[in-house]
């Protein structure tokens, strides 16, 4: 070992290394290396006797000592960095394997993922009966449509891939100025396509783009305010209240109490599953018998379905419930009609209120309590609408979608509307009517399909308020199939647009305040049940991968990312267990957009199916855990009691009706719907030019939404039907 002066070490190491000068404590000794430790801790290398390479001591006689950062190797170290290096090669061998063992991870998993979508496309197309598709009938315009887009779309993407295999500068746009750069015929093909993309297409495009952008931001504007009336509702405690006691009355005979007449409704049609549990739940209401009337309206066609129908309403006519059985031979107007027909009963006069529930509505007892005294002492007040809660809700991840728009309806919409505007649509279920408000307003008229909304715009323009009762809450059901719940889509959105045409000169010409005009017409008709499917559809299911093929017209990320996430965070707010699903809730919301853009166009222009009233089929699911341990004892204690001295006719009569009563519905076949797969592939194929042109937002939005429209398309989404 070496010891050197300090004056030898600086001119011994000055030629091929930087002095630092640092005040330090004082070392005896310091050993200096090709390399400074971070740490003056030379125990290790004490220790360590086979390291190679010629140390340097630097022996200082002061507390000041130099520091010596080495730049540069020296001959005697080479053999370390020597070492060194064979080292790191080992690490970095190893670091590619691992990195190579996760690639292949990750494209099995991807392999896996796509191959069980594939089989399971195939099992369904297998097991799709030939005539289970859908059948378009006159809107068959936006599937021409979207087919047309389709074709356009493969024809372009086809064309440009051989334009960037050419090296014809085919993601940088550039256009040749000069015939000298004319290569071919097909060269000039492609030049006068980037010209007429540029010129003509994408300012068009850019134009319809920044209009549905705009009307994006409104109606998301709209949304926010909602969920702000909504917060400051809960917290101010805002709620509909009435008197404890309001059918008290001194001046009465006996219990001093006097109860208001009540007329229940109950309009069914075909209702194998549900109609037991609805009359059951509605005759257990609680409520004075000599002061409420049950009415089972069936519209059913199905014969055995009528005689259950007639046997549940005996049954509970003998248990000495005021219950009468009404049906229609000529079924006009759907429900419109029924409920109509009803009302003309001479009887009805006798009755103060109505309470209206469809098949699959289960009340509490307590409902007819806690609605009518609202009533009581407000004499402009025309409707109390109660919420809807569903038992099915966590059926299959549809019922999950389901739920969280209907929570938002019900808990921002119609809350906010109650309180604030003393008018919303009503649910067509659920609530009571003051008879008076129905006959004034002209009753349920059958020029429309959706006849709950229909009344109460009328009602409205008559200045008869509305409450709505968030905590009053009433089980039914939710579709659990994908085909049933479209169709109940199509019907909420053509049947506004029938009804916006056909009485927007009567909101115009009537009474009420000019804000209440403005709101129904803006806000109530054009920019929630109009804008939003108009919008919702041309921009990411139309214009988006259009701008894939017309990158001079791209839409930025805040437009196809942020906003849209944080509109779907306010929508999950009044559900919150729904928060991880707010993903296939963003990508479902705009699946449904193409029904509900066909519906709205139909039912504003009267094409298509904007008339057809389709019962949504129900799962007929109890609200009751040991509901069914009560109604077998109740079937067995019947049958019991029946057997006893019947004759054999009669027994196999009885036999008979238990079969019936037990046998299920036969379950149709998937369906496919074209529209659907025809979007999947063309969002798909936006997304396969997306990737090309290296768009990282844009190509994963767009694959997630063509795989959610093809999944849609497959009907694997929902009930599974076999």
């Amino acid at each position: 070992m070496l010891f050197l002066p300090l004056p030898a070490q600086s001119s011994l190491l000055s030629r091929r290394f930087t002095l630092h000068f640092e005040k330090l404590n004082y070392f005896p000794s310091l050993l200096l290396e090709d390399k400074m430790a971070p740490r003056l801790d030379f125990s290790d290398w004490w220790a360590k006797d086979t390291r190679k390479g010629t140390p340097v001591v630097v022996k200082m006689e002061n507390p000041n000592y130099s520091v010596v950062e080495i730049e540069g190797p020296d001959s005697a170290f080479r053999p370390v960095e020597r070492s060194r290096g064979r080292k790191n090669a080992k690490q970095v061998t190893w670091v590619l394997l691992l990195k190579a063992h996760r690639a292949v991870g990750c494209l099995t998993w991807l392999a896996t993922v796509f191959w069980s979508l594939l089989g399971s496309i195939k099992k369904r197309l297998s097991f799709t009966h030939p005539l289970g598709s859908e059948r378009l009938g006159r809107d068959r315009w936006l599937f021409s449509a979207i087919k047309l887009f389709l074709a356009v779309s493969l024809l372009i993407l086809g064309f440009e891939i051989v334009a960037y295999l050419r090296g014809w500068h085919y993601f940088e746009n550039h256009i040749p100025t000069s015939t000298l750069e004319i290569q071919s015929l097909l060269h000039l093909v492609y030049v006068g396509w980037l010209g007429l993309r540029a010129d003509y297409i994408a300012p068009l495009i850019k134009a319809l783009s920044k209009f549905c952008i705009v009307l994006f931001l409104i109606q998301s504007v709209d949304r926010l305010i909602l969920c702000l009336g909504c917060f400051w509702i809960k917290y101010k405690k805002i709620k509909p209240r009435f008197d404890e006691e309001p059918f008290r009355n001194d001046d009465a005979e006996g219990c001093g109490y006097v109860y208001p007449m009540v007329l229940v409704q109950i309009p069914m049609c075909n209702e194998r599953e549900v109609y037991e549990q609805s009359i059951s739940a509605v005759c257990q209401l609680d409520w004075p018998k000599d002061r409420i009337l049950v009415q089972v309206l069936d519209d059913s066609n199905d014969e055995s379905i009528q005689q259950l129908i007639k046997a549940e309403v005996a049954k509970w006519s003998q248990k000495g419930v005021n219950i009468i059985y009404r049906h229609r031979l000529v079924r006009t107007g759907y429900k419109a009609g029924n409920l109509k027909s009803a009302m003309s009963c001479d009887y009805v006069e006798a009755y103060e209120f109505v309470a209206i529930f469809d098949a699959d509505f289960q009340p509490n007892p307590d409902f007819l309590k806690l609605t009518v005294p609202h009533f009581k002492d407000n004499p402009e007040l025309g409707l109390v609408q109660a919420r809807w809660t569903f038992v099915n809700k966590d059926e299959n991840l549809l019922t999950r979608l389901q739920n969280i728009n209907l929570c938002f309806h019900f808990e921002v919409e119609q809350q906010v509307s109650g309180v604030f505007l003393n008018f919303f649509g009503f649910n067509g279920t659920a609530g009571v009517w003051r008879i008076k408000a129905l006959e004034e307003s002209g009753g349920c008229l059958e020029r429309t399909t959706v006849e709950d909304m229909d009344i109460a715009v009328r009602a409205h323009l008559h200045g008869w308020k509305f409450i709505y009762l968030n905590d009053v809450k009433v089980l039914c059901e939710v579709p659990e199939s994908y085909e049933a719940y479209k169709k109940q889509q199509h019907r909420w959105h053509s049947g506004p647009m029938q009804l916006f045409r056909l009485c927007l000169g009567s909101i115009l010409t009537s009474k009420i305040a000019i804000w209440k005009k403005a709101n129904l017409i803006l806000l109530f008709f054009l920019l929630r049940k109009l804008i939003l499917p108009f919008y919702s559809f041309t921009l990411f299911c139309i214009i988006l991968p259009l701008t894939m093929f017309v990158p001079e017209a791209e839409l930025p990320v805040w437009v196809i990312c942020y906003i849209p996430v944080f509109m779907s965070f306010l929508n999950l707010l009044p559900s919150p267990k729904s928060f991880p699903f707010i993903v296939p809730y963003l990508l479902f919301e705009n699946t449904m957009s193409v029904t509900k853009f066909n519906a709205m166009v139909s039912g504003l222009f009267q094409l298509g199916s904007s008339y057809e009233w389709i019962v949504t089929k129900k799962a007929g699911r109890s609200s009751e855990s040991d509901l069914l341990s009560i109604t077998e004892k109740e079937t067995l204690d019947k049958r019991s009691q029946l057997l006893r001295g019947v004759s054999d006719s009669e027994l196999l009569e009885l036999n008979q009706l238990e079969e019936q009563k037990q046998r299920k519905p036969v379950k149709k076949t998937n369906k496919i719907f074209h529209k659907e797969l025809a979007l999947a592939f063309l969002l798909l194929t936006a997304a396969v030019r997306s990737l090309l042109a290296a768009q990282g937002v844009h190509f994963y939005f767009l694959l997630f939404q063509g795989v959610t429209f093809l999944l849609v398309g497959l009907d694997l989404i929902g009930e599974q039907m076999s």
